[in-house]
């Protein structure tokens, strides 16, 4: 049988990583101290590879495939296929950023204020890219954790991932600038990409499933009846990705209609719909939304 060899993240992203892939209908299993998780999927060979390392081994072909993230294919300079954006992160689906932080109270302002000074990272590659752009020399020096706590004792500024920004704050920093965006990539082997049909299919089937998984984040859909003279109605109030979807029933005079709208507006629209001639209000999840 042919195998397909993928590296998952193994640390923050793994958890959110494993659910977006059970959304995709592959669902993966792995024990507490394993590397090698098991999946319904037995053309899949996983392996969980920290993603930093990922854009390498895929680069060297030690793995077909793998996810990570942007920021990581820039720091590794890695020269792999991009196979699809997959926009979700640790706790949430948006990009995540790198900024460029000092304490709340410094006179580090702006990038030119960095000029001579020491920077933690663990981005480092990319930072000095950064610095270079800004024609600005600093020293850059590898972080191996904790970087938050490094500033102002041990360096003058950090550039550290952040989503929301939060625990920048908790720690008295503040954020000066932004040095990149970064978003989890689906990322293949280019010889491979090249080559190999059976493993390109494989993986462009695979990001249908993903990237629909993730469009049906926060999604649900609603079916309903209700008299056609009172449609008109209806459509005012829904909120369609699309047109919904309209079909005669064989009671004559009424319509069933099937639409797919954000989760979060449903309490506030169900009352609505009912007040407008709406019946047998369903609503129902979705795991995936293929447009």
């Amino acid at each position: 049988m042919k195998k397909l060899k993928i590296g998952l993240p193994k640390g923050s992203l793994q958890e959110s990583t494993f659910e977006i892939f059970k959304k995709a209908g592959i669902k993966l299993y792995v024990g507490d101290r394993s590397y090698f998780p098991v999946s319904n999927d037995d053309e899949l060979d996983i392996m969980l590879v920290r993603s930093q390392e990922i854009p390498r081994y895929v680069q060297d072909g030690l793995l077909d495939a793998g996810l990570t993230g942007y920021d990581w294919i820039c720091e590794q300079k890695a020269k792999v296929k991009e196979v699809a954006e997959l926009v979700y992160a640790k706790s949430g689906y948006r990009p995540v950023r790198w900024v460029v932080a000092v304490p709340s109270d410094s006179k580090i302002n702006t990038p030119k204020d960095l000029r001579g000074k020491k920077i933690a990272t663990e981005l480092v590659s990319v930072v000095k890219d950064y610095l270079k752009s800004k024609k600005v020399k600093a020293d850059v020096e590898f972080s191996w954790g904790a970087t938050e706590a490094k500033t102002p004792y041990l360096v003058d500024a950090i550039v550290e991932l952040t989503e929301t920004g939060s625990s920048l704050k908790a720690n008295k920093l503040k954020i000066i600038d932004e040095v990149l965006r970064s978003t989890t990539r689906l990322i293949a082997n280019n010889d491979i990409w090249k080559t190999d049909k059976w493993k390109r299919e494989k993986l462009e089937n695979m990001s249908i499933l993903l990237l629909g998984a993730l469009r049906a984040e926060g999604m649900v859909g609603l079916k309903m009846n209700i008299q056609e003279k009172k449609l008109a109605k209806l459509m005012n109030i829904l909120p369609a990705l699309k047109r919904p979807t309209v079909s005669r029933l064989t009671l004559p005079g009424w319509v069933a209609i099937e639409v797919i709208v954000e989760e979060k507006i449903v309490k506030k629209i169900i009352p609505d719909l009912k007040r407008a001639g709406a019946e047998g209000i369903i609503e129902y999840p979705l795991n995936k939304l293929i447009p």
